[in-house]
């Protein structure tokens, strides 16, 4: 961008939707001029916000000295993708938006995997990157990257500060939009020089964006097609997902299955949205799901869609999903309906909504035919593994922790074949328990999520499930966890090797390993040592390698106060089991 002038003109109010007037509170009469920076952060007290995780720079400097004159707690993690992922963990463990700061260019764009990930799994979000001042934007100053160009297709919206006086205004309406509708992330670009200008703020009271109406409630009428299509069916099933804990309608959703007794299956990110020790609940569903919660999507002749976006992992080969069975679709973002499957009824309308005034129509069914053969596939292909003497299996690991906690726990994972086995096999009773990277599929989430869950909700237990290959992607958020006194747990599971690509090695490539084996090439022993690496973090740590003593390394993992990390050893050749390959169906399930 050769032309300074252009260059920032084109970034101005970049995609921002038309406004009306906003009621605004006048500014007190004795009122002084104020510093952006201090302006910037007022405003997020004034969104509620206490709690925000960073790292300084250059372009970002003078945020954080205004962060040390206000109330606001900043955690210090070790590197930007740490910190939006911490933000991220926060947001999916409260509900509430995750704030996080990082500075100009190489800060800026660390944060590019997280905002993508956030986006994907609809989570409320507020990045704020410092930028360098306007004069020297599009001239490829030091530590510069157009990074409201960058973030355009992975934010739902951003915005770049060109004035100190749209401070306010921009922060509340970056927070309006990041935490209504479809949830998801905002970026708040902001010039040094605005940063260190001084002018009397006006805080805004509201926030109206004209061609921004999130609080989607469908018709009456539109419900009651839904109703008397339920009416009607006689081997219904719902089909949950991510937006039902977005929506907050996992209350709406149990009364529903109560009043009906329809079965449920649950999406990777609507794990706990429904109960899944409940006679009703037929668990996971898609590649790695169970047998019998795909067998009744492909048998059933009603699907009740609700806040998910029948992505490629839970469809596989779309013209044979739900090939027999009316398909009713319920979202708050209209672009999803109709996008991947082609749906009989649509609504849309936010999810709790459209329960509530659902719950008011629905009666009773008599589906016990349906729970009777539901029952039979149950029974058949049940979620089970081998017993080893000796050697750990990652499900047994998963299982036994499972028991140890009761299920109470707030589970994180990073991407791979862990995460599978924790979605399988660590059972979820209430929402906002279970946090992955879902759409994405983000290595090195477990840590640093965990790490903002547990800030969230500080007397909860919070457990990162990881893999070796995951977890040492952001272990420099060790560092933060012995320094801010955060008491995450971590179990690796340490196979030594990529494993969900082993396994499709295995699948597709007769085991032909491309660069999957991460372990020690001279063979020596298991590498690298994590029970070490967590000492030189000084975190309380062990490795274990036999069954017989896992039970016992579990317990010192709960009960010790503060952070613990423990490095399970585990064999590679175990496959996540069952499995629909990709692009394929039901029929092609894999389950030995």
């Amino acid at each position: 961008m050769a032309n300074k002038p252009e260059a920032i003109d084109a970034l101005k109010d970049n995609g921002r939707a038309e406004r009306v007037a906003m009621s605004q509170a006048p500014p007190q009469p004795s009122a002084e001029p104020v510093k952006g920076a201090d302006i910037l952060v007022e405003a997020l007290v004034r969104q509620g916000v206490d709690l925000v995780f960073g790292y300084p720079g250059g372009a970002s400097m003078e945020i954080h000295q205004a962060i040390i004159r206000s109330n606001i707690r900043c955690v210090l993690c070790r590197h930007e993708q740490g910190e939006i992922f911490a933000a991220e963990g926060y947001a999916k463990a409260s509900g509430k938006v995750g704030v996080c700061i990082a500075t100009s260019g190489p800060g800026a764009t660390n944060l590019v995997t997280g905002l993508a990930d956030a986006k994907m799994d609809s989570v409320p979000v507020v990045a704020i990157t410092g930028q360098v001042p306007t004069h020297l934007m599009g001239g490829d100053a030091f530590q510069e990257t157009p990074i409201i160009e960058v973030t355009r297709q992975i934010t739902k919206h951003n915005f770049l500060v060109d004035h100190i006086d749209h401070i306010p205004r921009i922060v509340k309406e970056a927070f309006y939009i990041a935490s209504t509708g479809r949830p998801g992330p905002v970026l708040i670009d902001v010039p040094k020089d605005v940063q260190q200008g001084y002018t009397v703020p006006i805080y805004p009271d509201q926030v109206a964006i004209r061609s921004y109406n999130p609080h989607v409630r469908a018709g009456r009428e539109e419900i009651q097609v839904v109703a008397q299509a339920i009416r009607e069916s006689k081997r219904p099933v719902l089909y949950v997902g991510g937006g039902v804990v977005s929506s907050g309608g996992a209350d709406e959703l149990r009364e529903l299955v109560r009043k009906t007794r329809i079965p449920v299956v649950q999406t990777l990110m609507g794990l706990g949205v429904f109960p899944e020790n409940d006679p009703l609940s037929l668990q996971m569903v898609g590649m790695h799901g169970t047998v019998y919660a795909n067998y009744a999507i492909n048998h059933a002749d009603l699907l009740l869609a609700m806040g998910v976006r029948f992505d490629d992992r839970v469809t596989g080969k779309l013209e044979e999903f739900c090939k027999h069975g009316k398909i009713v679709h319920i979202d708050i973002d209209p672009s999803e309906i109709n996008k991947n499957k082609e749906a009989h009824i649509s609504v849309v309308s936010d999810v709790k909504y459209a329960l509530e005034d659902l719950n008011g129509l629905v009666e009773p069914g008599d589906y016990s035919a349906w729970h009777a053969e539901l029952d039979i596939w149950r029974k058949k292909h049940p979620m089970k593994y081998k017993d080893l003497k000796d050697e750990i299996l990652p499900q047994y690991a998963i299982d036994l922790l499972y028991k140890l906690t009761k299920g109470k726990a707030i589970i994180t994972t990073g991407v791979g074949q862990h995460q599978m086995w924790a979605a399988q096999y660590y059972l979820f009773d209430e929402p906002r328990n279970w946090l992955t990277s879902g759409g994405l599929g983000a290595m090195g989430f477990g840590l640093p999520a965990a790490l903002g869950a547990q800030m969230a909700r500080p007397d909860a237990l919070v457990i990162d499930i990881d893999g070796d290959g995951s977890f040492v992607m952001n272990v420099q958020e060790l560092a933060t966890l012995y320094a801010e006194k955060i008491p995450v747990k971590t179990m690796i599971l340490n196979n030594q090797h990529l494993g969900m690509v082993v396994q499709w090695e295995d699948i597709l490539y007769e085991s032909n390993r491309g660069h999957t084996f991460i372990g020690d090439p001279e063979g020596k022993g298991f590498h690298p040592d994590f029970a070490k690496i967590a000492d030189g973090f000084r975190i309380p740590a062990e490795q274990v390698v036999h069954k017989k003593d896992l039970p016992a390394a579990l317990e010192r993992m709960i009960q010790t106060p503060g952070p613990y990390l423990l490095d399970v050893i585990v064999p590679y050749q175990e496959h996540v089991l069952p499995m629909i390959p990709s692009g394929k169906t039901f029929a092609d399930i894999i389950t030995e």
